[in-house]
Parts: structure tokens; C-alpha cells; sequence
């Protein structure tokens, strides 16, 4: 029961310093928000959800296909806490710049471009192939092959949640990008990113 909930808390954690940073996402949904409100931020984590799912089993199928599996997490674990340091220096470092610039096409639907936003983002396939698959294979071995639609459901309603708030108050006027309390909410995800990178290492090199 304790790895359980350990792991929900990692998922969550790690999951949630994704959906709030200021990416191409965030930013979509803030100008699709101001028109389309609350339901133009849930169609386009629907577009997200299209090209987040067939990823999540495709690395859950090649996990399991690996003949030297406990050998494969080693890697995993390294390369996932190598990013984890990485993805939470990239936060930092966009906190203190302009919450990056972002064009968006208001005549594009957004559900598609939930989906362009996230299927033809270097960014968001790094995360997986890396975090990602570590956490992916940390699920595989609490619930076999469920694990994977299990992670799932514990990442996915964070997109749909933070990505229709966000979309809500942009249609209320409210600025998002220049808020206090999200900044200090990212850096503190940030500093949790980097202990469980640490984590990754100790679990796997001791």
C-alpha cells in the first residue's frame, strides 16, 4: 500500500510541474480561453489526450518486450533523473524570462491544436521517452500491463483540469502568465523535481 501511494504522489508531483509550466500549451489555451472559455481548454486536452495516449502504450508494450527488463530500468532511472534536473532548470530559468512566446492560430480548432501542440513538440516526446518511460516502468511492475492505463488516468485529468481553469480565467480576464502564486507554485514543483531525480539515482546506484 505505501509503494502505491508513493508512486500517486510521484505522478502527480511530476506530472503536475508539467501541465503548469508556461509551454506552448499554457499559452494556447490562454488565447483560445479568451473566446471559447472553460470548454476550449478541455477540447484541447482532448487533442492532447489523442497524441498522450498511444505514446504512454507504445513505451508500455516496449517495456514489457524487453527481454533484460530490471537491467533496462537502471538506464531509465538515469535518464529520467538526468531530465528530471534538466526539465527543473528549464522551469527556473522560465520563470525569470517572459513565460515564453508562443503564436497560436485563434482560427485553428482546439482540439486540433491540442494535439499539433502536442505531437509536434520535441519537448513533450523527451519527457516521455524519458520521465516518462521511468514512470511508466515503476507501473508496470505495481499492476503488470494495467499499470500503464493506470498512469494514465492519474496524469491525464491534471491536463484536462489545469488546461480548462486555465482557459476559464483567461475568458474572466484574469492575467495568469505575470501571477505571483503560479511562479512560486512552479519553483516549488521545480525543487520537488530535482529530489526525486535524486531518488532515481539512490533507488538504482545503492
Amino acid at each position: 500500500m505505501t509503494q502505491v501511494l508513493e508512486f500517486v504522489v510521484l505522478v502527480v508531483v511530476v506530472s503536475a510541474s508539467g501541465v503548469m509550466a508556461p509551454g506552448p500549451l499554457f499559452v494556447a489555451s490562454i488565447s483560445y480561453g479568451l473566446k471559447g472559455g472553460m470548454r476550449a481548454g478541455l477540447k484541447m486536452a482532448v487533442g492532447h489526450a489523442i497524441v498522450e495516449f498511444p505514446i504512454v502504450i507504445i513505451l508500455g508494450i516496449g517495456a514489457v518486450s524487453l527481454e533484460s527488463f530490471s537491467e533496462y530500468r537502471v538506464v531509465i532511472s538515469i535518464l529520467g533523473a538526468a531530465f528530471l534536473f534538466v526539465f527543473a532548470g528549464m522551469q527556473i530559468r522560465a520563470l525569470f524570462g517572459n513565460g515564453g512566446n508562443f503564436v497560436t492560430d485563434s482560427r485553428r480548432s482546439p482540439l486540433v491544436a491540442g494535439m499539433a501542440l502536442s505531437g509536434l513538440n520535441p519537448f513533450f516526446i523527451i519527457w516521455w521517452i524519458t520521465i516518462g518511460f521511468k514512470l511508466i516502468s515503476d507501473a508496470l511492475l505495481i499492476w503488470a500491463v494495467g499499470g500503464m492505463l493506470v498512469l494514465f488516468a492519474l496524469h491525464i485529468w491534471m491536463d484536462f483540469a489545469w488546461l480548462g481553469i486555465v482557459a476559464h480565467l483567461a475568458s474572466k480576464g484574469a492575467k495568469i502568465l505575470s501571477s505571483k502564486s503560479l511562479k512560486i507554485i512552479v519553483f516549488g514543483l521545480s525543487l520537488m523535481l530535482v529530489y526525486f531525480g535524486i531518488t532515481f539515482l539512490i533507488d538504482v546506484l545503492y
